[in-house]
């Protein structure tokens, strides 16, 4: 899987999403439909050197209901890696969260924000909470919430791996064995040359006829 660098405090991305703020501030824009559109480019632009991209309000089933959260990060793979949840900075962020976890609502690595503070969630469990006007510490979410791999996608991405070093391998013996199989073995030698002439009629049903 790619990995990108550690984002910085000085970082394109970073400063791209603080100037946003800052215009919506002139503005005098404070409605999460508006702000949560700058916390989502942020992600969009730093997910790519992970190979991930954010798909917004992708929904799943879970308990027999549809959630819908408002990014969902998936990798080269189609694999769910993430997800993200904005909410309004008037609305109670930890009440807002309960919510969602009662709502089934994945926490496996998970951000929450209502633009003045985020949380992270992995595995279930709270792993950090930073103001959003430090750069530093967003920056730190943001890499904490990249390094994180679920086992279980950790496994198939090893199996991946694993395989695919392995099928030249796994050629090799396969020719190796039908070759094999061409001199010792009667029956695929018979079975071979009937298919063999199966597919000479299918490619060519009248042999005699003179060709086009």
């Amino acid at each position: 899987m790619p990995t990108g660098s550690q984002l910085k405090p000085t970082h394109r991305a970073i400063q791209a999403y603080y100037d946003t703020l800052v215009g919506y501030s002139g503005q005098h824009v404070e409605h999460e439909s508006a702000v949560r559109s700058a916390f989502q480019r942020l992600l969009e632009d730093t997910a790519k050197p992970h190979g991930w991209m954010l798909i917004p309000e992708l929904g799943s089933k879970v308990a027999g209901r549809t959630v819908r959260p408002d990014g969902t990060m998936r990798d080269t793979n189609s694999l769910p890696r993430g997800y993200w949840e904005a909410k309004d900075s008037a609305d109670d962020l930890d009440a807002e969260i309960r919510k969602k976890t009662d709502r089934g609502y994945p926490l496996t690595n998970t951000i929450f924000e209502d633009t003045r503070e985020a949380v992270l969630f992995q595995n279930r469990r709270e792993v950090v909470r930073v103001p959003l006007a430090d750069r530093q510490k967003l920056c730190d979410l943001l890499n904490t919430f990249y390094r994180y791999t679920e086992p279980q996608i950790e496994d198939f991405n090893h199996a991946v791996e694993e395989f695919k070093d392995r099928v030249p391998q796994l050629g090799k013996g396969l020719a190796d064995k039908i070759k094999e199989a061409h001199v010792k073995n009667p029956p695929f030698q018979k079975a071979f040359d009937a298919f063999f002439t199966l597919c000479q009629t299918a490619l060519n049903p009248n042999p005699g006829a003179p060709g086009p």
